[in-house]
């Protein structure tokens, strides 16, 4: 395999280069342009680094896999490890490493999956071009039984994206990232997670298979964090595509929690940040989101503001939810053993909440990057409800890795762990805010450009 993989190097034609024409139907708008005062800087500079420092030194040492979180023997995530590869090139821009020390951790990233066994057997690596969710950091193999995770390859694909537009230097390590990203991307077999024609899901991407039972029995409907996945799939020569959207866009729900906020509802905050950590969605719509007269990213902003209201209205008695206490999203809760008079807690849940009649686990639990996920979309309310939190609840929901997962002052209860879905939005999206770094990356891509074309992305005037 690996006489194999350095043939392909060498000789292989290079077939992607940055050096592409620079005319793009669909563009990144860079940064957001909000005034910051000389402490926001330094605040978001010190989140930034400290949130950075959990993908340098929580990773494997010869793959560069990115671990779920920091527990001793917690596997490797492949979405953190998507989200990771942008991490350390925020890391190279801002000097906390060179340029060369993240495309090493890169090509080690993509070198390790290009030579993993693809099989259908139940203890590889992945399948199809796919990966599995959890990877053993000892062996590199399926974690837990778990599934080969469509959502999760994604995120991991839109790593090796913006990987070979930013890595665009001439030299050996540079060309072999965009020569693997390429390698990586066209071998995912993205017919492979077509649900059948017919039932609840028809026609839509699954959201996972696994060698005991097939296909999963869920797909990917809207809305959720799933929208850069079908603008993937269409790039990247899914058939039928155009149909799969339309089926994903059936089920969205246009929901009017507060006057003024209607969007696109789905509760957690983090279904409206990863698809944008990755691609600058500002005035950009679909067909349904024309019709609405919104796009994307106003959608998402609409939906931090309704957070913000939820949390002030606290319509459950939530001690701590205020206008400056607010993110309710996926992460690790208190428990049962937490539970006290009517007070009910529960571990890790996808919470969130889009307005006082559609919330999913609403426990009191506050996760810190729910609200700074979201600066692009809403620095004047973020801002104010960071310095908020740190002010008021200071070191006890700050680690070495900046803030923890969660904290619930209802159960009295901080959860002193980092998880790499968490961190790796964080970073990202703070980076997009202040430079636009990954979206301006991303956005170049074929693969985005033909996703957004053939799915109907158009720009709308506001």
């Amino acid at each position: 395999m690996k006489l194999r993989i350095f043939f392909l190097l060498v000789f292989l034609p290079s077939v992607f280069t940055s050096a592409q024409s620079e005319s793009f139907k669909f563009k990144s708008h860079g940064k957001i342009n909000y005034p910051l005062s000389d402490a926001e800087e330094l605040m978001l500079d010190t989140i930034q680094k400290k949130t950075f420092l959990f993908f340098l030194y929580e990773h494997h040492p010869e793959w560069a896999i990115v671990k779920d979180r920091i527990k001793t023997d917690a596997p490797s995530s492949i979405a953190a490890t998507g989200f990771g590869i942008p991490c350390f090139a925020v890391g190279a821009e801002r000097k906390w490493i060179t340029r060369e020390q993240a495309a090493a951790f890169t090509l080690q990233i993509m070198t390790f999956f290009l030579n993993s066994v693809q099989s259908d057997d139940k203890n590889v690596t992945g399948y199809k071009g796919f990966y599995y969710h959890f990877l053993r950091m000892d062996s590199g193999k399926r974690e837990w039984n778990c599934e080969l995770s469509s959502i999760d390859t994604g995120i991991l694909m839109m790593g090796f994206i913006f990987a070979r537009n930013y890595f665009d230097r001439d030299n050996v390590i540079e060309n072999q990232i965009r020569r693997l990203a390429t390698l990586l991307l066209d071998r995912v077999d993205w017919n492979f997670m077509l649900m059948p024609d017919t039932g609840r899901f028809a026609g839509t991407i699954s959201m996972g298979w696994t060698p005991e039972k097939g296909l999963h029995n869920y797909g990917w409907g809207g809305y959720n964090e799933a929208l850069f996945l079908y603008i993937l799939a269409a790039g990247s020569g899914m058939k039928n595509a155009e149909q799969s959207y339309q089926a994903w866009l059936k089920s969205y729900n246009w929901y009017t929690p507060y006057k003024g906020l209607s969007h696109v509802a789905f509760p957690p905050l983090f279904g409206h940040q990863f698809s944008q950590a990755f691609i600058d969605f500002r005035g950009l719509a679909d067909q349904y989101m024309k019709n609405k007269g919104i796009d994307y990213f106003e959608n998402s902003r609409r939906a931090t503001y309704v957070q913000r209201q939820y949390a002030i209205d606290n319509p459950k008695g939530w001690k701590g939810y205020d206008s400056l206490c607010w993110g309710v999203t996926a992460s690790d809760g208190p428990g049962e053993k937490y539970n006290f008079g009517d007070y009910k807690f529960i571990g890790y849940a996808g919470r969130g909440t889009s307005g006082p009649d559609y919330n999913y686990f609403d426990d009191g639990t506050i996760a810190p990057y729910g609200p700074l996920s979201s600066l692009p979309f809403a620095p004047g309310i973020v801002l104010p409800t960071i310095k908020s939190m740190i002010n008021k609840y200071g070191h006890s929901i700050w680690g070495k890795y900046g803030f923890y997962d969660a904290f619930n002052p209802t159960a009295n209860w901080v959860d002193d762990d980092f998880l790499g879905i968490d961190q790796g939005p964080l970073l990202i999206m703070v980076e997009n805010f202040r430079t636009g770094l990954v979206w301006n990356y991303v956005m170049k891509d074929p693969v985005i450009q033909d996703g957004l074309n053939r799915l109907g992305f158009e720009y709308i005037k506001q």
